[in-house]
């Protein structure tokens, strides 16, 4: 029976900037009292989300830009739910002043140890500034290694005024970039990149079969974050009751790799999920099953290759099914001697190998000895069995074929007085060979 898990909570943290070079003037008025002004408003309309926590920590307001303070940087608010954090922060930033230097650096740094303690929730930081960093501290390595290591999910950065410089070369690589070049843009971003992180996107996965039809299912599917490379979803594709493959609610704040756990694995990797809208995912599974009949007490297993590759793909036992992607594949038996066949799995078929039975031979050598059992396989003999001067008889099973001992007692004092015995071995028969 499936376990409902808590779901974790939204948490927000937003980063504003508070510089000097706030102070510039944007369309209607300073930068920096607007997007007060509309960081509040968006923040308002928050009050009635359920589940959802916002925090403010705010950069270069208490330290003058001649100080060069890469250290002014401080946690204003700490993490309260929408509707309390709403009028905490109306009154903190109306107290707000733009005095500073930039250290965004300093700030994804302390932001998150603002955040060390919620990791099993969904925290996310979204940054509000209108300049590149002015201290040592590189943003952008900051950013890629609190991702890494599960800290914080993939940053948004809101770029404020008409900036000059290529936002998306200082500021692109911290998090997933928005340039708000107007008043209104920055307005419409919020909106945006809040929902991102509050709506719901649904995803389906299309598993196409050698005719591109979506009909491929039951198959095992693991979204891995593209940045940390740990898996955060597993599922077991499934059809609905409409024969489409059914609709999964995924996080579209993280890129994936995903895998199909196939045999052999399909792979796509850096995959945008879209927020706020339906998303599909292609991938080509097409697949045949296989089996290799054999009428034997012994349980055999067998490996299956990828024609032309030293890699294992699967240990199977005979007589039983397994599905593969369809392709060309080389088995080889773990019997004695070994039995190694090339097959063909085709789309939606059972590709059926049959090995012929194995029969017992019982070979009685004079005393203990060296020497060992030999194989007809195309015209050269391969020794398939050694004499370790360790007993005097030996029972092995074997497929049909053509065999050969070769034995030398132990106490021989010549090379001459090797012996050698041919024999047929047929399919399950029984043959008993002596040696004088």
């Amino acid at each position: 029976m499936a376990q409902n898990k808590k779901e974790p909570v939204n948490r927000i943290l937003f980063i504003f900037d508070a510089s000097q070079s706030m102070l510039g003037k944007w369309q209607s008025g300073l930068k920096i009292d607007i997007a007060k002004k509309l960081l509040n408003n968006m923040v308002d309309s928050l009050k009635h989300i359920k589940n959802l926590e916002i925090g403010l920590r705010v950069y270069g307001h208490r330290s003058p830009i001649t100080n060069q303070d890469c250290k002014d940087t401080k946690l204003e608010i700490d993490f309260y739910p929408a509707d309390i954090f709403s009028e905490k922060m109306k009154v903190k930033l109306e107290n707000i002043n733009a005095r500073g230097t930039t250290p965004i650096g300093e700030s994804l740094l302390e932001g998150a140890n603002d955040l060390q303690s919620y990791q099993e929730d969904r925290n996310i930081i979204i940054l509000i500034t209108d300049g590149k960093e002015e201290c040592d501290i590189d943003p952008c390595t900051v950013s890629l290694e609190l991702q890494k290591k599960g800290v914080i999910l993939k940053p948004f950065v809101i770029g404020v005024g008409d900036n000059q410089n290529d936002w998306k070369t200082t500021l692109g690589c911290v998090g997933r970039f928005f340039d708000a070049q107007k008043e209104e843009d920055f307005a419409n971003i919020l909106r945006m990149v809040v929902s991102h992180i509050l709506d719901k996107t649904t995803t389906q996965v299309n598993l196409l079969n050698q005719q591109k039809l979506p009909i491929e299912t039951d198959i095992n599917l693991t979204f891995y974050n593209n940045i940390t490379g740990k898996a955060k979803y597993n599922y077991v594709h499934k059809m609905n009751i409409y024969g489409n493959p059914d609709t999964m609610i995924i996080d579209p704040v993280i890129c994936y790799n995903i895998v199909a756990h196939t045999t052999p694995p399909v792979y796509i990797d850096s995959v945008i999920i879209r927020p706020g809208e339906h998303n599909t995912i292609t991938l080509k599974t097409p697949q045949g099953k296989l089996m290799v009949k054999m009428n034997s007490r012994t349980k055999y297993n067998y490996i299956i290759r990828k024609t032309g590759t030293d890699t294992t793909l699967n240990v199977q036992h005979i007589n039983t099914t397994e599905e593969y992607l369809i392709g060309n594949y080389e088995i080889e038996l773990l019997s004695t001697p070994r039995y190694k066949k090339s097959v063909h799995i085709g789309q939606d078929s059972t590709s059926i190998v049959k090995v012929p039975t194995p029969g017992l031979a019982n070979i009685q050598l004079p005393s203990k000895g060296f020497g060992g059992v030999y194989f007809l396989r195309r015209e050269n003999w391969e020794q398939i069995w050694h004499f370790r001067n360790d007993k005097k008889q030996y029972k092995l099973t074997l497929l049909p074929g053509r065999y050969k001992v070769v034995y030398r007692s132990a106490y021989a004092k010549e090379y001459i007085y090797t012996n050698e015995k041919e024999w047929d071995m047929l399919e399950g028969k029984n043959e008993y060979i002596k040696i004088y």
